[in-house]
């Protein structure tokens, strides 16, 4: 997945990362996340757009 400066974009693609049941999500910058995908989108959508 290549970074996107759409931030509504991005949101409006969480549903598909939460989907994937994943336990352990690698994104383009910063640490992993090893909470799993469901928590990482409601961790996204808590911040929302910037």
């Amino acid at each position: 997945m290549t970074g996107t400066r759409d931030t509504s974009l991005a949101l409006a693609s969480l549903d598909a990362v939460a989907a994937t049941g994943a336990r352990t999500v690698l994104p383009d910058h910063g640490d992993r996340w090893t909470r799993g995908a469901e928590a990482a989108v409601r961790r996204a959508r808590s911040v929302g757009a910037h």
